[in-house]
């Protein structure tokens, strides 16, 4: 007996296959004209692509649609791994590049999405009060870390920087250059 289902399951199988191929060849053919339908046009590559299962897991939890795009883009076009795009979520940075993108009032599309607002300073491990000296060495001991937070695009040029200003010495404490902005900052 389950050699006559398994035989029928298979005809059916083949059957409908082959009935489905012939209405979707129809609407090609008749109502398309050959052409790809137009909300097609509107598919892009998926996230899925280069995100992992536990990529979509990470992002399940967050209620706002935007912070799920924000940090999906954000692990895709920066090869997050899990654990880093958990540490951008719990760091709120959708919320605080927000915060910034509202403060900014520059139309550039260049300096969009490439600030946050306010910066957390706790990794590097200084009291309530410090000097400004500290601050500078906690800095460079956590260079790596310091750059991250500031945003994308930032790169160390030098420490102490020295600059002449009308024949006086001036020495600025840590000089930065943003790639996208194409500018130095301090």
């Amino acid at each position: 007996m389950k050699k006559v289902n398994s035989n029928l399951v298979l005809t059916a199988n083949s059957t409908f296959t082959l009935l489905f191929w012939r209405i979707g060849k129809h609407i090609n053919n008749s109502t398309l004209n050959n052409k790809r339908a137009k909300y097609g046009g509107q598919i892009v590559v998926t996230l899925s692509r280069q995100l992992s299962w536990s990529h979509f897991i990470a992002l399940l939890p967050l209620k706002n649609p935007d912070a799920k795009l924000f940090y999906a883009q954000v692990a895709a076009s920066q090869t997050l791994g899990v654990r880093d795009l958990r540490k951008r979520i719990a760091a709120k940075e959708f919320e605080r590049t927000s915060i910034a993108n509202l403060q900014n009032t520059s139309k550039h599309p260049a300096i969009h999405n490439n600030f946050k607002d306010p910066y957390f300073l706790d990794f590097l491990g200084l009291q309530n009060t410090y000097l400004e000296k500290d601050l500078e060495n906690a800095i460079l001991r956590e260079l790596e870390a310091f750059i991250l937070e500031l945003g994308k695009g930032f790169a160390f040029v030098e420490r102490q920087k020295r600059m002449i200003i009308d024949g006086e010495d001036f020495y600025l404490d840590l000089l930065f250059y943003h790639r996208n902005l194409k500018r130095l900052s301090l």
